[in-house]
Parts: structure tokens; sequence; C-alpha cells
């Protein structure tokens, strides 16, 4: 009878085990999903996304903060240690919001970088959060109004987005992809209502990685150009004439705007109503804006990696 008795317990203990066993696998289908939702929109791998829901008994919002904690940390570490690498490569991005832009460079070690999302993803929260500063400036303009920031300026920043710092934005990506990274430098321009800021970005990227951050062009050259419009004007032109000019000061290289007075002087010409016309070399770029009924109020260009003067460096 003892031995039946022994029986009967390992049967139901055996039951009960069986039992569990398909409650354990009902379970992990359910934590299933919340890993491929927390991988999906964290980024991180499916081992530590794993970590954290286990760690916090599948609290899909407390194992995302953990995540973004820890990485945050492992990505000062690893900035820390990049720090010394040279870093040459990254993008120009340029954000143009009404008589509001910025043009800012961020830097990394390789142009095969530069191409990634979340890199780019940088590039944009640092313009985003230029602009937001330098909005903060604006006031019952007169005249324009141009400014630079530098990298401790840029430093201060918060990302609109996220509400993390710059810095901190800038770790969680040299952590997730490995390479050292500088906030390197940003220009801010505000304009008057009868001004118009001229936009324009070379060596741009592939149209869909473009369009997927809307608002921000990237490319490897920039300008803004501050253009004044005479009564005769019609807003749906300036865009491209902007543009247009946008175009030969990063193609030509003005050092100053100039008058249009000034008297050409051949290829060496560093003055920019002076100069020839990028996209049409038989005019200057003084008879260009005069057909236009247009004034060149003053530019900034920006190259990735290019030598810079004290002005633009603070």
């Amino acid at each position: 009878m003892a031995h039946f008795a022994l029986f009967g317990v390992i049967r139901i203990f055996s039951n009960h085990s069986v039992r569990s066993l398909h409650s354990s696998v009902r379970l992990l289908a359910a934590d299933k999903d919340l890993l491929v939702r927390l991988r999906k929109k964290t980024g991180f791998s499916f081992s530590n996304c794993k970590k954290a829901l286990e760690k916090f008994n599948n609290s899909f919002k407390e194992a995302e903060a953990w995540l973004q904690e820890q990485a945050q940390k492992e990505g000062w570490a690893k900035a820390s240690k990049l720090q010394s690498r040279k870093a040459k490569q990254g993008l120009i991005g340029v954000h143009h919001d009404g008589n509001s832009a910025v043009m800012v460079e961020v830097n990394c070690e390789t142009d095969f970088v530069a191409r990634n999302a979340t890199f780019q993803e940088l590039v944009k929260q640092t313009a985003l959060a230029a602009m937001v500063h330098h909005k903060e400036k604006r006031e019952n303009l007169s005249a324009y109004c141009k400014g630079f920031l530098g990298p401790s300026e840029l430093s201060q920043l918060k990302c609109s987005i996220s509400g993390k710092s710059l810095p901190d934005q800038l770790a969680l990506t040299v952590g997730k992809l490995g390479e050292n990274m500088t906030l390197r430098r940003a220009a801010w321009v505000l304009a008057p209502s009868d001004c118009y800021i001229g936009t324009y970005v070379h060596g741009a990227l592939p149209d869909a990685a473009v369009t997927s951050h809307a608002t921000v062009l990237f490319g490897k050259y920039g300008a803004l150009v501050i253009c004044q419009q005479s009564a005769e004007n019609l807003r749906t032109n300036l865009q491209d004439i902007g543009r247009k000019l946008g175009q030969h000061v990063v193609g030509m290289v003005p050092l100053s705007v100039g008058s249009l007075e000034d008297e050409p002087s051949g290829e060496s010409e560093t003055r920019m109503l002076a100069q020839s016309f990028l996209l049409d070399p038989g005019i200057t770029v003084g008879q260009y804006v005069q057909v236009n009924n247009i004034t060149v109020l003053d530019f900034v260009r920006f190259e990735c990696g290019e030598e810079i003067d004290s002005a633009e460096a603070t």
C-alpha cells in the first residue's frame, strides 16, 4: 500500500510539473512579444532586451529605461576611450524654418558611419537643438543676425525630442557605433520679414535617407545665404534663387560678399558679387542678383572636416 501511495504522489507531482511546464511555455510566448517590441524600439540586442525584461518582471517601461541607462554608461566609457582618435569625417546638417536657419557639423571617424541612420539621427538632434537655442534670441528684428556655436556651447544644449543633453545623445551613439564622434560647430541665422535665407547642401545622401529625416538635409558641404527682397519679388521664386546662390557659395568659396561696384579680378577673385556665377559663367553674381531684384547681405559656408578660424570656433 505504501508503494501505491508513493506512486500516486509521484503521478500527482508529475502532472503538476507538466501543467507548470505548459504555463511556462505560454509565459515565454508572451515574453517573446515584449522582447520583439523592446528590440524594435530600442535597437539593443535580443540578449540585452531579454536580460532587462527578466530583471524587471516583464515591465516594458522599466526595462526600456534600464537599457537606456546602461547604454549611456557604456557609451560614456567608450567615448572616453576613443576620444584621442581623429574624427575628420561626418556630416553637415542644414535645418531651415521660415526666416530661421541653422547649419551644424558633427564628426565621426569614417564615411561608413556617417551614412548610418543612427549617426544621422545625432546630426538631426544637434540641428534641432541649435534651432531651439537661437530662436530664443528672436525679437522684433529690423536687421538679420547670425552667430556661431562651438563644442562647449553645443554641449550645453538639450535634444528637443528626448530631453537628453547633446553629450548624452552623443555618448549613446558612440556606444552603438563604436567610433569617436564630436559636436564640432553650428551656425545660426535669423532674418527679418523682408529677407529670405537660401540654403544648399552638396554631396547630399540618397533621397531615401534624407526624406526619413524630413526637416534636416545632410551632406559634406552646406551654405546659408541671406538675401533681401525688393517689392517686385514674388516669394515663390526666392527658394530657387536662394538655393542657386547657396550652390555658388559652396562651389566658388567666396570669402566676402563685396559690392556691386567691385570689378572682377580673375580666377583668384574671392568677393562673391564680383565672381563669375557658377551656373552661368557669362555673368557675375552681382549681375544675376540685380536681374532678380535681390540683395545679398551675408552668407555662411561649411565644409566637413575643414580648418576653421577662431570666429567660428566660439
